[in-house]
């Protein structure tokens, strides 16, 4: 199977990303069929040369049955070569169980304490009251 995606270049913190056509099994940076455009995501996004793409070589490849990896489809998309529909995972954001659990008890010792604290506003009010109707009564 073959896929339309980025091999990354440049150096240490400095990426720089060939866009490139290559079988699904062959490495990230490894074996390549075709370099077919550029993507340098350090330039700014308005910048004409943060993605070049030779577009009848990628129309061809896509022709032939090249898949674009999610990242190269959205660049695509862009110049009105593929379709791109941002993929929805609505439990992305969702804490795993031990997050849960933590948070859980984090909520029981709140609770606890607030109950705790009425409790005390409560033996605090009657206390006064008392102290009260014993002045009166004196």
């Amino acid at each position: 199977m073959l896929k339309i995606r980025l091999a990354r270049g440049g150096a240490k913190k400095r990426p720089y990303y060939s866009i490139v056509v290559a079988d699904s099994h062959s490495p990230r940076d490894g074996r390549f069929i075709e370099k077919v455009g550029t993507y340098d995501p350090l330039l700014k996004r308005d910048d004409p040369k943060r993605i070049t793409l030779k577009a009848d070589r990628i129309g061809e490849w896509l022709g032939k049955g090249a898949q674009p990896t999610d990242r190269v489809a959205r660049f695509l998309a862009t110049q009105g070569l593929a379709k791109w529909t941002p993929s929805s995972n609505p439990n992305k954001g969702e804490p795993h169980a031990k997050a849960k659990e933590r948070a859980a008890a984090r909520a029981e010792r709140a609770a606890s304490a607030v109950e705790a604290e009425e409790t005390a506003q409560e033996v605090a009010a009657e206390g006064a009251e008392g102290a009260q109707d014993q002045a009166s009564e004196a």
